[in-house]
């Protein structure tokens, strides 16, 4: 945080603050990006790799997912979901009716939805628990897949999400299901994508489909529906821009906890207990199918708009019942579909269209600069010991050193498309492929 804004804001808020960096729990990579969904890992990690080089494993993972690798303890799990084409070519032409999005989409007559748990040392998977089947699911973006959410991870329990097709807990010791849950339906257009958390007792996600939009939190221990909110925030008419795809972040920790969640059109925060919606904040600008997972610190949320008009927003809040006011705005090279990252003094992102990385100027939003690393992006991002790893679609990385100036360390390759975005523990990453997961590491 810089002194000059330090200095002008209350005790509270510091105290506020003080709350939120103690959220962060090292020594396991349990949810999406990690620890508080920010992206950071407190170790150092590899700068040259290649399919040769610095592998201790690579694992062929069955069937296909795009989320990402969740780690606790000896376990390393992800989800996966074993696909079964739609052989009726007329039944396939009536279904793909359907797609009024117009997306290029995968039609399937069948899915079935895993948990796969692999030994961190070896690999070895050591559990492959089927936990949902689904007949004539909807319709999946050719980028997206049936098992694109990522898992949470606590002591002996994994909590799975597939969006409408269901949410799961399994115990992690004997890998069998404890609890499913498939209460919640709506038309999610591309295919499920927002990733949950876990804030005390609740189990919560989003649901924004172009027909319905809501969170909803579970009670992790039975997953029954603990509540379930409506987005209140005005949308437009056309349903395809009413959906989303965004993970929500916590802000806080105990009573003080807030769920900062992006939705279509707008920003929400809720308390977390109850489901309660403390505030909404308009984007300003037409901003949905939101992928994107917002990131937090020095006083200040960020968050992209995505897809229509996309805007990176730095948006000051203080978390102690003030209303958020957007600080600044950033309109060029702003992704759709990566999150970005908070190192310091500098917010960095990249595209996933042409490949540009970004750095601004956290707390003014003036560009520090951008440079076209190459690729396209889907992954979003890590930080580690003072360098930031992001991954292409192709399966290359740029490390690049944290600061103001650009500086490119290293551009090591697995040569496998990647869509996941990478975990990272203890000296080493674990980086999911098309086909396989790796654990990389010197």
């Amino acid at each position: 945080m810089r002194l000059s804004y330090q200095l002008c804001r209350p005790l509270l808020f510091l105290l506020f603050l003080f709350c939120f960096s103690c959220s962060f729990s090292f020594g396991q990579w349990a949810e999406h990006r990690g620890p508080n969904g920010q992206g950071h890992s407190d170790s150092s990690l590899p700068t040259t790799w290649s399919v040769s080089t610095n592998i201790t494993w690579a694992t062929e993972i069955p069937g296909r997912g795009y989320s990402s690798p969740v780690i606790l303890g000896d376990q390393v799990w992800v989800t996966s979901a074993i696909e079964f084409e739609e052989t009726d070519e007329a039944a396939l032409a009536e279904r793909l009716k359907e797609n009024t999005g117009g997306q290029p989409v995968q039609v399937l007559k069948k899915v079935q939805l895993f948990a796969v748990c692999l030994d961190r040392e070896t690999g070895e998977i050591i559990h492959n628990t089927q936990l949902i089947e689904k007949e004539n699911p909807q319709w999946v973006h050719e980028l997206n897949s049936y098992a694109s959410p990522t898992p949470v991870l606590e002591a002996g329990r994994l909590y799975c999400h597939f969006g409408s097709y269901g949410s799961a807990a399994v115990d992690t010791k004997t890998g069998k299901r404890i609890w499913l849950n498939t209460d919640v339906n709506v038309m999610h257009e591309n295919g499920p994508a927002s990733s949950p958390v876990v804030v005390g007792d609740h189990f919560i996600f989003h649901a924004d489909g172009s027909d319905k939009q809501f969170i909803y939190a579970l009670n992790k221990h039975t997953g029954k529906t603990a509540w379930k909110v409506a987005r209140s925030g005005e949308m437009h008419e056309n349903p395809q821009l009413k959906k989303a795809y965004g993970t929500p972040v916590v802000l806080g920790k105990g009573g003080r906890a807030e769920i900062i969640s992006p939705a279509a059109n707008w920003l929400y925060c809720y308390d977390p207990r109850d489901g309660k919606e403390k505030w909404k904040l308009a984007y300003g600008d037409l901003g949905f199918s939101n992928v994107s997972r917002p990131v937090l610190g020095d006083g200040m949320i960020f968050t992209s708009t995505c897809f229509m008009k996309a805007k990176m927003l730095g948006i000051r809040y203080d978390g102690l019942g003030e209303e958020p006011v957007i600080e600044w705005e950033y309109a060029k090279g702003v992704p759709s579909t990566p999150s970005p990252i908070l190192v310091g003094d500098e917010l960095y992102f990249t595209d996933e269209k042409i490949g540009f990385l970004t750095c601004l100027d956290a707390e003014t939003g003036k560009l520090n600069y951008k440079e076209r690393l190459g690729g396209k992006y889907m992954a979003s991002p890590i930080h580690a010991n003072g360098l930031i790893y992001f991954v292409n679609n192709e399966g290359k990385a740029a490390i690049v050193k944290a600061g103001p100036v650009f500086e490119l360390v290293s551009e090591p390759t697995v040569d496998e498309p990647v869509l996941s975005s990478p975990a990272a523990l203890d000296g080493a990453i674990y980086l999911r492929t098309k086909t396989k997961l790796y654990r990389i590491e010197e």
